[in-house]
C-alpha cells in the first residue's frame, strides 16, 4: 500500500535517498506551477481533464468518475509502464491529493511499484512555499554585483558558482534579465514557479556566512521579490563592476543574439522609444532595421541604460566598491581577491 507523507517529509527523504516526485496533473497544470525538480506523467491530458470536469459540473460525480475511470482504463499499460521506467524511490502528487494521486499511487501499490503520495498536493506545498518565505530568517551576509547593463553581472555570477561560491541567481528564476528586454530568447516564470524555485535556493543556502547575488530591482519580468531579500540586498556591500563600453556591447550581444528575436527586439524598443532623445531614438531604430546591432546597443547604452542606472546607484545608502576590469575573467578574479581578503580581515564590508 502506499504512503502518504507532508512536505516535511518529503524533504527529509528527499535528504536521506534518491526521491523522484511525479506530478500526475494535467500538462497545463504541470506547466504554469510545479515543485521544482518534478516529473509529469499526467493521470489525464487538458481535453481529458476538461471533459470530466464539464461532467461533473452539468451531470454528476458519479457519472465524472465512471468517465475517468474509462479514460484512465484504456490507458493503465502505457502509465504503469512509465512510472517503472524510473529508477529510485517515488513520490506522486496532483493538486490536493485527492483522486488523480490516490488512484495513481494505489494501481502502482497494485503492481508492486512502491510510492508515497503528498498529503494535501501541490495546493499544500505552495501554502508552505507561501510561508517559508514569510517566516523565513534568512541570515547569510549579501554581496551585491552591481554594474551598468552589459558589464556581464549574470556571467560574473555564473562562473562564481561554478567554483563553488554561494550564489543566488535571481534572473535565472525569474527567467528574465531585468530589462525591457529580458524575456527576449528566455522561458519567462510565473510568481509560483519561482517563489518554488527561490524557496528551495534559499534552503540550500541558508547555513553560508555569506551569498552573492546581482543587483536587482523589486520586479524582475513577471515577478516581485520578497521584501527581506530586498532589505538584505540594500543593507550588504556592493561591488561595481566597471567595464569597456566596447566589451558592454560585446556582451550584450552575445547574451542577447539580436539577428535570432528581430520582431522581439523592435517591440520591446518601441516600448522605451518615447523615453528616449528623438534624434537618438531615430538613429536606434534606423540601427534596428538594418541590423546594426553594436550601434543600436552602443546608444541605448549611451542615451538609456546609463543614465538609468547612475540614477540607481544613487539611491543606495553605502558607497560601492568600485572593481574595474576589461572582460569577465578579470571582474570574476576581482571579486575572488575581494572576498579573499575580507575572509583574511584585510577588508571591512
Amino acid at each position: 500500500m502506499f504512503q502518504d507523507i507532508t512536505i516535511e517529509e518529503l524533504l527529509m527523504l528527499s535528504k536521506k535517498k534518491e526521491l523522484v516526485l511525479i506530478d500526475v496533473r494535467s500538462p497545463s497544470e504541470f506547466e504554469n506551477a510545479t515543485i521544482p525538480g518534478s516529473l509529469n506523467i499526467p493521470l489525464f491530458d487538458d481535453r481529458e481533464r476538461e471533459e470530466i470536469g464539464t461532467i461533473y459540473k452539468q451531470v454528476s460525480i458519479q457519472a465524472a468518475k465512471e468517465r475517468g475511470l474509462e479514460i484512465v482504463s484504456a490507458k493503465l499499460p502505457a502509465f504503469v509502464k512509465a512510472f517503472e521506467q524510473i529508477k529510485g524511490e517515488k513520490a506522486v502528487f496532483c493538486w490536493r491529493g485527492g483522486m488523480r494521486s490516490k488512484t495513481t499511487a494505489t494501481v502502482l501499490s497494485l503492481m508492486g511499484i512502491h510510492v508515497y503520495r503528498l498529503a494535501g498536493g501541490f495546493r499544500a506545498y505552495r501554502k508552505w512555499v507561501v510561508d517559508r518565505l514569510e517566516s523565513l530568517e534568512f541570515m547569510p551576509y549579501v554581496y551585491v554585483i552591481n554594474g551598468n547593463t552589459g558589464s556581464g553581472k549574470t556571467a560574473i555570477l555564473q562562473r562564481l558558482r561554478e567554483e563553488g561560491y554561494p550564489v543566488l541567481d535571481l534572473e535565472a528564476m525569474a527567467g528574465h534579465r531585468g530589462s525591457i528586454f529580458g524575456h527576449i530568447g528566455l522561458k519567462t516564470n510565473n510568481q509560483k514557479t519561482f517563489d518554488s524555485l527561490l524557496v528551495t535556493e534559499l534552503l540550500k543556502l541558508q547555513d553560508k556566512p555569506y551569498i552573492l547575488l546581482e543587483g536587482e530591482s523589486k520586479r524582475i519580468g513577471k515577478v516581485v521579490l520578497p521584501d527581506f531579500i530586498v532589505n538584505k540586498k540594500e543593507a550588504g556591500t556592493h561591488l561595481f563592476i566597471q567595464m569597456p563600453v566596447e566589451e558592454r556591447v560585446r556582451q550584450i550581444i552575445e547574451d542577447y543574439r539580436p539577428w535570432e528575436h528581430k520582431e522581439e527586439v523592435m517591440e520591446a524598443f518601441k516600448r522605451i522609444k518615447n523615453r528616449i532623445h528623438t534624434p537618438a531614438a531615430k538613429e536606434i531604430e534606423t540601427a534596428l532595421r538594418q541590423n546594426h546591432y553594436e550601434q543600436a546597443v552602443k546608444l541605448l547604452l549611451e542615451y538609456y541604460y546609463d543614465p538609468r542606472y547612475e540614477h540607481a546607484i544613487k539611491q543606495y545608502e553605502k558607497e560601492p566598491i568600485m572593481i574595474k576590469a576589461q572582460n569577465i575573467k578579470e571582474a570574476v578574479d576581482a571579486v575572488k581577491n575581494y572576498l579573499s581578503a575580507v575572509e583574511k580581515g584585510k577588508l571591512q564590508t
